[in-house]
């Protein structure tokens, strides 16, 4: 199922639509010279698949999480969080490189309770403004690339972080709550518990559903989700008819 809206406004990272219907839009003109879109939905929805399915269609990808890697592991923030919670919180590879010890954070800023959000407060300040800096890089350098047709942002916290009114159109991964606990069970070895404690730290899924401009079904074949990719980047594409030449 591919679903649009028509009109949004997202400029102040809240944005409002109307109702989806069957048609898709055309929305633009853009911000830049290729149309940025963001990709909004739960925890286990598979956003970076869906990802990888636009980059297989010539889009260039800006994944928040492997930007938030790299920034974890530079040697300022890793000095940092040993100053916060200890040496535990950098491990060694098996190359002999240290490492942040990801699950180990997790533990730190996830904990129930305002303690847990506090240290998690405490980690996004250290890391978004690195993040932020990547992420500008990597926009400039696909904004450059003649074989980039659009930018597809893969960030969990989109509208969270008010980085919603930087899309051109949103797009939200539906997938029904009991696939995405199996799919964090079977894939991060998390528990119920601890995803429903992370998906209350993000927006309410209603709201980002509400904000689209196209809804894409990810709880069927990978086949199945690659068409409604094409389908969804084709309709935005319309508004650029030199790229579909």
């Amino acid at each position: 199922m591919v679903n649009s809206n028509d009109q949004r406004d997202h400029d102040d990272g809240n944005p409002e639509s109307s109702s989806a219907s069957s048609c898709q839009s055309s929305p633009g003109p853009w911000q830049q010279a290729k149309p940025v879109i963001g990709l909004l939905g739960g925890v286990g929805a598979g956003k970076s698949a869906v990802a990888k399915h636009f980059a297989a269609l010539g889009c260039g990808v800006i994944d928040a999480d492997q930007l938030a890697k790299q920034a974890l592991d530079t040697p300022e923030v890793q000095k940092q969080l040993r100053q916060w919670w200890g040496d535990g919180v950098v491990v060694v590879d098996e190359h002999g490189q240290p490492r942040v010890d990801r699950q180990a954070v997790s533990e730190i800023v996830f904990k129930p309770g305002p303690a847990g959000q506090d240290q998690l407060v405490r980690l996004e300040n250290e890391i978004h403004p690195r993040v932020a800096n990547l992420r500008q890089a990597l926009m400039e350098q696909f904004l450059a690339d003649d074989a980039i047709v659009a930018i597809v942002e893969d960030c969990p916290l989109l509208l969270e972080k008010k980085l919603a009114g930087d899309c051109d159109v949103l797009v939200f991964i539906e997938v029904s709550e009991k696939i995405r606990q199996e799919r964090v069970i079977r894939h991060r070895g998390w528990s119920v518990e601890a995803l429903n404690r992370r998906q209350s730290r993000q927006g309410s899924l209603d709201m980002k559903r509400k904000v689209a401009n196209y809804v894409v079904s990810n709880d069927g074949s990978p086949t199945q989700t690659q068409v409604e990719v094409r389908d969804v980047l084709a309709s935005i594409l319309k508004a650029l008819p030199s790229k579909l030449n």
